[in-house]
């Protein structure tokens, strides 16, 4: 296994891992999962979404799996990221998942990132706290500190949500 000296993944095998799709989706696709899962459900996922098809291809699933089974598994087990179980061909995230997963964020097309998401609405919390402030009809009818309580507390929910979500918060460490 690659750690430093602290017991972290290196940040340069860190991007290696996240340089290919596959390995990508796979790490994607654990987030989602709360009990193992098989490589050939990998496959079978990873092939769909690379062909827009589902079922994919037979052929394209079987090109996935062995790519999976002889490439991207064991890369991301050595690091740690996921466990692979070659005997019962079975996949779980690992003790470096959740380092991974802080450095993927998934958006979709034309989507936000969280950090947009976060920097928007305090744009918009600030525009709302000023228009009521100076008495922008409509906005004006709910008080400035109405209007920043609102923001805020939409601001913590996501926060909460998006910390739970993760799954690497110390709620699920001091669980497990």
């Amino acid at each position: 296994m690659a750690d430093d000296s602290d017991g972290t993944l290196p940040e340069a095998d860190i991007h290696d891992v996240l340089r290919n799709d596959r390995r990508r989706m796979v790490i994607e696709l654990l987030g989602d999962a709360d009990e193992p899962v098989t490589a050939r459900e990998l496959s079978e996922a990873v092939a769909a979404r690379e062909t827009g098809e589902d079922p994919p291809p037979r052929d394209v699933r079987q090109s996935v799996y062995i790519s999976l089974q002889q490439t991207h598994l064991p890369k991301l087990s050595d690091l740690g990221i996921v466990e692979y179980d070659e005997q019962t061909k079975e996949v779980r995230p690992a003790e470096h998942a959740p380092a991974v997963g802080v450095y993927m964020e998934v958006v979709p097309k034309y989507g936000l990132s969280y950090a947009e998401f976060c920097g928007s609405l305090g744009v918009l919390g600030a525009l709302l706290v000023a228009a009521a402030e100076v008495g922008v009809p409509v906005v004006s009818e709910v008080s400035a500190s109405a209007w920043a309580v609102a923001v805020f507390g939409v601001l913590v929910a996501s926060a909460g949500y998006r910390t739970y979500s993760q799954r690497s918060t110390l709620v699920h460490r001091l669980r497990n």
